[in-house]
């Protein structure tokens, strides 16, 4: 019998319609032999969360173009904390500026990938988050 594979769950919270980002990682994490539940555009931190419960993922990325990224990702991670999810590791693609990634690492994110980073390092960190949360 083989393991199960990882199942990640990627979503686009909020108003941003801007998904290529989300979708070209979605289908690289699958690729990667990652099973993937790629949520829609313009979710509110109330599916994303639910969509996570109900999947029973393994990890979760946030694909954020729309500047709203501190108010989203602090109310998801109040919504994985009121779930009993502080172990899921949260990973947030999109345009963020350098001096909000100390306030996001503080919330629980476990990395931010800014426009031009490397697939094959999004794949090595949620490989490994989700090793260390398995062990």
């Amino acid at each position: 019998m083989s393991e199960r594979r990882p199942r990640v769950l990627i979503g686009k919270p909020g108003l941003d319609g801007h998904d290529r980002g989300a979708k070209v990682t979605a289908r690289a994490l699958r690729d990667a032999g990652m099973e993937v539940i790629y949520t829609g555009l313009r979710q509110t931190p109330e599916m994303i969360v639910e969509a996570a419960l109900q999947e029973d993922v393994d990890a979760i990325g946030l694909s954020i173009l729309s500047g709203a990224h501190m108010p989203l990702v602090a109310r998801i991670m109040e919504l994985m904390a009121e779930n009993d999810m502080t172990d899921v590791p949260v990973f947030l693609g999109g345009i963020v500026p350098d001096e909000d990634v100390p306030r996001l690492r503080a919330m629980g994110v476990t990395a931010v990938f800014g426009p031009g980073t490397s697939l094959d390092d999004v794949i090595v960190q949620f490989r490994e988050a989700i090793a260390a949360r398995q062990s």
